[in-house]
This record gives C-alpha cells, structure tokens and sequence, in this order.
C-alpha cells in the first residue's frame, strides 16, 4: 500500500511540471491584444500629432481634423467678408477677399498643429489667430481708411463730450463738470482695428470719446496751477521804480488747459500798467523845468518824450505771469520819433531832462549849453520871425542828427523854395527847426526876430557855431520857451 501512494504522489508532482494546454494559448492571445493595442495607440499617436483635433479653427475657419498642408490650403480658398461691426451694429460692409497666406506660412500652422496636440482625442472648442506674413494692403491700409473716414463723417452729427473745466471766475478757481458725449474715439478705434486677426468679420468695442473728468489728476493739476496763479507776484520793472504786481489784484480771470496753458483775461492788468504808464511816461506831458535864472517854468514835451505801448506792456507782464517767471521790464517803448521811437526814458535826473540839455529862451534871444549839469556855452541868437508866426515852436525836443557842412533848402514866408550852404546843421524838429550858422546875417540885435527873425530855426553867429555845434549830440534834449 505505502508503493501505491508513493506512487500516486509522484505522477500528481510530474504533472504539475508541465503546463496546461489552455496556459499556453491565453499567454499567445495576450501578447497578441498588447501587440494590436500598441499598433492602435502608435496610430493613434501618430494620427493625433498630424491632425487638429476638433471645434479647432484658425482665423475662424474650421480647420478640425486636417492636417497642416489642409488647413493651409483651406485658408488660402476661404473668402473674407471684411465686414466691420460697431458692437452689432454693421458698420462697412467690405470687399471681399481672399487670405494671403503662403507656403511661407505653414511652419507656423504645423506649430498650432503640435501645440494643440493631445493623446486622446479632444473637444475642446479653441480658435487660434494667424497673421500672414504677405500682406495685400487692403486690409491695413484702405479698409482702415475707409473706417477712420466713416467714423468722422458719423461724429460730425455725434454730440462731442465737454471736459471739466477749471476756471478762475471773479477772483475765485471754479471746477464746471465734464458732460459726456456720443462721438466715437476713432484714434482708439482704429488702433483696435489694426490689432484684429484676419477674419471674415471685424468686431470692435463700441469706443467713445472720454471727457477729462472732474476727479482726475488733471482736473486737480489744472485747479493747483489756478491758485498758485492767484498767490503769484511779478515785479514790473519800468525805469527806476518796481511795482509789485500780485496775481490776485491784477488776475480776476482765467482758464487753464489740459496741457498746462494759463490764459488771462488781461483788462484789469491793462488797467494797471496803463495807470503806471499816466504816472511815469513823458511824451506830451509838461516837464517842470528850471531855467539859467534859477525859475522853475513848465514846458510842453514835443519830440521828446517817451511812453509806454500799453497793448505790447500788458502782454508781456501777462506772459510773465502764465510763464510763473518773477519779474519783467519794460521794454516796449515810443514817442514822437521819425520811427516813432521814444527818447528820455534812460534819464531820470532833472525831471527827465537830465544835465545834458541845450536851453533856447526866445524872449532873451539867447541859449545856454549844459553838459552833466555844468553850463559849457551860451550865446546870443536869433530865432523865428514873430511877425509873420515863424517863431521857433516852443517845447521840449533833441537833437535829430548833425552834419557838417549841409544844405539847407525849404520854404519861408515871402520865399517860396530857397537853397543855402551852411557850415553846421542840428535840426531838432521833425518839421525842419535846428541850429545852424547864418553868415548873411547882418541884424544880431535882441529883437531882430520880431520883424527880421529866420523861418523857424535858431541862427548861431559864424563864430559861435562851431563851439555849439561841438557841444550838442545827438538825442540830447532842447528846451525851448
């Protein structure tokens, strides 16, 4: 018996040692699957990196499930619209063109291609934007010409928004609120429509013109520049005083830009620099003079004088006040000169006459020469004739010019037209009046001139002359009474 089970155990291990017939065809069937599977996952793979998955589109054509030579050619035959809409609204309905894209293109779709791949197919819907590198101008230049042109047309019936405003009224920096409009910005419509994809239709953002609002920086900017304006004082400078103008005096009104830009209403600075002008100018005003007898006489300034251009004044303190600079000096000056020039303004001494000066007195038939407030020379002479109302005009003139010798010529009461050499000439009225030597001259008496007198100039004896002429210059004051 124990044979038997010995036996029996034996042929149970032998048979273990051998594999089953149906193992061994699971093992074949099994390599078999893995093998298909991987086949199927290799093309897949395969299938996956060379086609675009789908609800894919490029530029919004559908391009799912091509590959990139497709979807390249499919680019190239689709037709663009190039219609523009304002939010929904359609704005221009373009012509329609072809896409220009190239072979020159296709790296770039092979690149969308691959950066789109997944392992497993996917329905994710994504659009991908392509710029061509050729571009047919129609596009970036006429389609945006067109678009720019059409929105001004439009907002030329469009309400235009108004800025805050900041303003200096009555004294006082005022804010008025800014009031929105309905124009389009075409500035930034038109850079959005440069940054569209090429795509059948062009839709843009409903962009309108933005007002500067009444919070903004610039509003506040503009408000601070208002009241440091008010709070600015300018020196005005004419001769030898200062006047100390101040913003809050002289400056009732005024706006700013938005670029930082003071404007001035300047009729109250007019006022001011006309006031100073009534104090200090001379042209026509009466001098206070003293003679050689030590008396004080007043006369009337003619040629020369000086005052202020009131309307050039006031700009020029205006524009130093919106400029913030401190302080300014006269500089637009006239008078009775041939060009309208003014003289005396440098001269401050002696009432504005000052120590250089040639005094005529008619009723004495003598002048007196003074230099840096000396007397130099003095002499008798003999001025216009009374009878006939050629006296020497009486005032305050200078000297024109000097010239040596010179030819007279003119006209004179019972001589129509004369022609007469002298030796010297110092005209100092516009109307022909000066020194000059009169050697046919045989009355020197002290009251030649009321019958016998020249036609309106001051004649020198031959041997005086040239000391006077040498003593006067040119622009010195003449004063005659």
């Amino acid at each position: 018996m124990g044979n038997a089970l010995e036996q029996s155990f034996g042929e149970i291990n032998q048979s273990r040692k051998k594999p089953a017939k149906w193992f061994k065809n699971w093992k074949y069937v099994t390599a078999i699957a893995i093998g298909l599977l991987l086949l199927l996952v290799i093309g897949m793979s395969y299938y996956q990196a060379n086609h675009f998955n789908a609800n894919k589109k490029i530029n919004g054509i559908e391009v799912s499930g091509l590959t990139a030579d497709e979807a390249l050619e499919k680019l190239q035959t689709s037709v663009l619209k190039n219609d523009i809409y304002i939010g929904n609204d359609l704005l221009i309905d373009g012509k329609d063109t072809k896409m220009i894209v190239t072979e020159e293109d296709l790296p770039r779709v092979k690149k969308l291609v691959k950066s789109q791949w997944t392992f497993l197919p996917s329905f994710k819907a994504e659009e991908y934007f392509l710029t061509p590198r050729k571009d047919d101008g129609y596009r970036s230049v006429n389609l945006k010409k067109e678009l720019e042109q059409k929105l001004n047309a439009m907002n030329e019936n469009l309400q235009a928004p108004k800025d805050a405003e900041v303003n200096l009224q009555d004294g006082k920096v005022t804010i008025i609120q800014e009031v929105e409009g309905t124009q389009y910005d075409v500035s930034r419509l038109v850079k959005e429509f440069e940054k569209q994809p090429v795509t059948s239709e062009i839709h843009l953002n409903p962009l309108l013109m933005e007002p500067t609002k009444e919070g903004s920086q610039t509003v506040k900017d503009q408000e601070n520049l208002l009241e440091d304006l008010l709070h600015h004082q300018v020196d005005y400078t004419v001769q030898d005083k200062v006047y100390s103008l101040k913003g809050s005096e002289v400056i009732k009104n005024a706006s700013v830009t938005k670029d930082m830009k003071i404007s001035i209403d300047p009729s109250i600075l007019k006022d001011k620099i006309a006031e100073i002008n009534n104090a200090q100018s001379t042209l026509g005003k009466h001098f206070s003079f003293t003679t050689h007898s030590g008396s004080v006489i007043s006369v009337k300034g003619e040629g020369y004088g000086w005052t202020l251009d009131v309307e050039k004044e006031t700009a020029l303190v205006q524009a130093a006040f919106e400029k913030g600079e401190k302080s300014v000096s006269a500089s637009n000056i006239h008078g009775n000169g041939w060009n309208k020039e003014g003289y005396g303004y440098e001269t401050i001494a002696n009432n504005g006459i000052g120590g250089t000066y040639a005094e005529v007195s008619i009723a004495e038939q003598r002048i007196w020469l003074y230099r840096d407030g000396n007397l130099v020379l003095t002499t008798n002479v003999v001025t216009g004739k009374h009878s006939t109302g050629e006296d020497t005009s009486p005032g305050v003139w200078y000297i024109l010019f000097k010239r040596t010798p010179y030819t007279l010529k003119g006209s004179a009461v019972g001589k129509a037209d004369y022609e007469v050499e002298v030796d010297y000439w110092a005209p100092f009225t516009n109307s022909g009046q000066g020194f000059h030597d009169a050697g046919w001259r045989t009355n020197w008496n002290s009251n030649a001139y009321l019958t016998q007198g020249s036609g309106g100039c001051v004649n020198v004896t031959p041997n005086m002359m040239k000391a006077v002429y040498d003593n006067l210059s040119v622009y010195q004051p003449v004063v005659v009474y």
